[in-house]
């Protein structure tokens, strides 16, 4: 099963659960589609007020579902692909949701977890929650605009702890930080994030709606200013050229000499 992506609606709030059991909830490519196809669903609807994001079985995602890797990773165009239009298409329909968004973080915050996470404008953890993105230790480097993201959510100096040390890092740290608005007991995560979106709720949703218009705005790069948009073209064309692996299968081995791999993940054919 390549997971798949849940929402229900209660009242004016929307959750949307990963779910990928047996993987903690890590994201395959149907996963990524789906998760855009949510948020661009979510979008329009004026009678959303909150979403609240989870994962389910106590984790919230885990990273990458790594059985997919050896099927598009190694070659430019398919690493292009995945990463420009599965998980970038995905990422962005969240950060263009006007929407209010909570991230409930449960268990493993990890790679696409943190990814997912970092869209949202209000996240609540769990107090025994980790979070990483040791992508290094596959020996990957993370993709330009995905870096930009997290880096600019978590603090830049966290972010080069995470990608060059493939540091993992606990709730309270990460609160300390600045990344989190609340940790909590593990038992009231789902209703401190529940309590959270229904005082959103509450409030007048045309007003939420204009102000992250506004706070994205005032974020967007000015390419008169600092030509970062062409900086970020030059990333994206160069990042996709990186050599990982001769084949599949090697990639594949690789994958097992670090013990990276879960259980019922097969070797490529």
């Amino acid at each position: 099963m390549a997971g798949q992506v849940l929402m229900a609606v209660e009242r004016s709030v929307a959750r949307v659960t990963l779910s990928h059991p047996g993987k903690f909830n890590a994201m395959s490519r149907a996963m990524w589609r789906e998760l855009r196809a949510v948020f661009e669903a979510i979008q329009p609807r004026m009678d959303l007020r909150c979403v609240v994001v989870a994962g389910e079985g106590g984790h919230f995602c885990a990273g990458g579902d790594i059985a997919e890797y050896p099927a598009f990773r190694f070659s430019e165009a398919g690493l292009r692909d995945f990463h420009e239009n599965d998980v970038w298409g995905a990422l962005d329909a969240m950060l263009g949701c006007d929407v209010p968004i909570v991230a409930q973080i449960e268990g493993n915050c990890m790679g696409a977890g943190l990814e997912i996470a970092s869209c949202c404008d209000l996240r609540v953890a769990g107090v025994s929650a980790r979070f990483g993105a040791p992508i290094a230790r596959l020996g990957f480097p993370m993709a330009p605009r995905e870096a930009k993201l997290v880096s600019g959510a978590l603090g830049e100096l966290t972010a080069r702890e995470m990608l060059l040390e493939a540091a993992v890092l606990d709730a309270p740290t990460l609160l300390l930080r600045g990344f989190l608005n609340g940790v909590v007991a593990d038992a009231d995560v789902a209703g401190d994030a529940l309590g959270r979106a229904q005082r959103i709720a509450a409030l007048a949703p045309q007003a939420a709606r204009l102000n992250k218009q506004t706070l994205r705005a005032l974020n967007m790069p000015d390419p008169n200013v600092d030509g970062s948009l062409d900086a970020m073209k030059s990333m994206v064309d160069r990042a996709y050229a990186y050599a990982y692996a001769d084949s599949a299968e090697e990639a594949w081995e690789q994958l097992l000499r670090l013990g990276l791999t879960v259980p019922g993940d097969s070797t490529p054919a």
